[in-house]
């Protein structure tokens, strides 16, 4: 059996719209319509009682009728009186009564002198005046009753005035047909102003459907809480709507502490120029400011919709992590110069070796091997029995190398090699470690007179210890104390970065590091690396 499990497709906002809307006009207009329609049926029905009472009063009051139900002889006046206001008035007929409920006038003649049926005309012989609905010689009728009195007060009969049912229904058809058709008419023009509403809505949300605002706003959040600047968005009035959390954190460091979002630019950020970029509407680049004493790079633009300024987005990033980014790119290209200069060099040596195998002068290759070979048990043999990983020994040896021709005097201790690296990807974190620490000590020795720098790298128990002590000036305590901070440095402005990339990649590799210094001393500083070789 194939089972399909396909899908199924969502009803488009378009849809949604037009038939929420239609829907809510059929309820609204039926509920409506019904209550309209009953009411003018009610007000049909009682308007047509208002008018068979008000020709029932006529006729009682006539003196026509009063004198033929006194002297008999007079009947046919009753007769040619109440057909005359029946035809003009169009009702179903008018009956006039005596006091024996029999027949003075009717629309059918042979039924003159004949007893009034309905069995509802009773209470009119006792006086009363009503309206009641009841089945007569002509059909089911609504008719009133009104006695009729003679000058002295005494009834002398009974009128009788109706209207058949069905004509009493057909004015009431009459007016709710017309209510109806205003309740369609309605729903028409309803169901227009829904599709017309459906569609400006979705060009409004730029022809999106529901799930796919939904899915860009989560994608939207992913982003900028993945970048690493800081964003930061406001609107037209200069209110700040959008803040990732690279923006929350730089607000924090520099003593925002309440949440930007609904604030006014102005009250967080001062210095970003957004509301300058609301008005002249050009976009600027790479500009430094200060916020709080904190140095920012910023990138400001204007949001342009339909040729109109809605707003305005500010990105930004501290200085001092550019800065850093900056070395860490120039130390790389010096360390491909030095490589390529290594290279160089090598390839001199192997020009020098062949010219002298093609001139035969075999006592002079001999020698400059044994030469070039005691040069490498020296440097490259020292640095290759104390590391095994070839990455880390190569960034040695061009270390030592570089330091050596600066005269400066580098001693390599180890007791316990140090192998190869299992865990390849830690490898970088480590050499920046090295190569920070190193420098730092080449810098601390570049004035002194006798230039001086021991390495010493163990590994043990699945740990790489590794130190190095310089024959500098040494360090106070307060230079000890703020040397892996963030930006500080006793060698000038722009730098004191080394020693605090050391420290965020000893974070990462849940290392440690050991300075100990005195003036005049020099400085000795210890790291300690958790570090499993692939032979352990």
């Amino acid at each position: 059996m194939k089972i399909f499990n396909q899908k199924r497709k969502p009803i488009r906002l378009l849809t949604w719209i037009t038939l929420l809307v239609c829907f809510v006009l059929v309820v609204a207009l039926s509920v409506t319509g019904f209550l309209i329609g009953r009411d003018a049926a009610m007000n049909a029905r009682e308007n047509q009682a208002e008018k068979t009472m008000d020709i029932a009063n006529t006729v009682r009051y006539s003196e026509i009728v009063k004198s033929g139900l006194i002297e008999e002889e007079q009947s046919e006046d009753i007769q040619d009186y109440t057909r005359r206001i029946q035809t003009e008035t169009n009702v179903a007929y008018i009956v006039v009564m005596n006091m024996n409920h029999i027949r003075q006038s009717h629309p059918v003649e042979e039924r003159i002198g004949q007893y009034f049926v309905g069995d509802d005309e009773n209470r009119a012989f006792r006086g009363n005046t009503y309206t009641s609905v009841a089945e007569g010689t002509l059909g089911e009728s609504l008719r009133s009753f009104a006695p009729i009195e003679d000058a002295d007060g005494n009834q002398i009969g009974v009128v009788s005035v109706g209207i058949l049912l069905d004509n009493v229904e057909s004015v009431m058809l009459d007016r709710q047909q017309m209510v109806f058709l205003g309740s369609v008419a309605g729903m028409l023009v309803g169901a227009i102003g829904a599709l017309f509403l459906a569609r400006r809505v979705k060009k409004t949300l730029h022809g999106l459907e529901p799930r796919e605002i939904s899915q860009h706003l989560q994608e939207r959040e992913a982003m900028l809480a993945s970048v690493r600047e800081g964003i930061i968005a406001i609107n037209d009035e200069g209110t700040i709507v959008v803040v990732n959390n690279a923006a929350a954190n730089i607000f924090e460091r520099a003593g925002c502490m309440k949440k930007p979002i609904g604030y006014s630019v102005d009250s967080f950020f001062n210095s970003s120029r957004l509301k300058e970029i609301l008005y002249h509407q050009e976009a600027e680049y790479d500009q430094e400011q200060s916020l709080n004493g904190l140095d920012l790079v910023v990138n400001r633009i204007p949001v342009i919709t339909q040729g109109e300024v809605v707003g305005a987005i500010a990105t930004f990033r501290e200085k001092t992590e550019l800065t850093s980014l900056v070395e860490q790119l120039t130390g790389a290209r010096h360390y491909a110069e030095k490589l390529r200069a290594q290279t160089h060099e090598f390839m001199n040596k192997l020009h020098v070796m062949s010219a002298m195998v093609h001139t035969e002068s075999y006592e002079e290759l001999n020698d400059y091997i044994e030469q070039i070979s005691t040069n490498y048990h020296r440097d490259i043999g020292t640095v290759s029995r104390v590391v095994k990983d070839p990455v880390l020994a190569g960034y040695l040896l061009r270390k030592f190398n570089n330091l050596k021709e600066n005269g400066v005097v580098v001693e390599l201790k180890g007791d316990y090699p140090l192998p190869l690296l299992k865990d390849t990807e830690r490898i970088d974190g480590i050499i920046t470690i090295i190569g920070n620490v190193t420098d730092n000590a080449w810098e601390a020795i570049q004035y002194q007179e006798y230039k001086y720098i021991q390495m010493t790298i163990n590994h043990k128990d699945q740990v790489l210890y590794f130190s190095v002590h310089d024959n500098g000036p040494g360090m106070s305590e307060v230079e000890k104390e703020n040397m892996l901070d963030y930006g500080l440095s006793t060698k000038g402005e722009n730098r004191g970065y080394g020693m605090w990339l050391t420290k965020k990649a000893l974070k990462e590799l849940d290392g440690t590091i050991k300075v100990s210094s005195q003036k005049g001393e020099g400085t000795v500083v210890e790291i300690t690396i958790p570090y499993v070789g692939e032979d352990t």
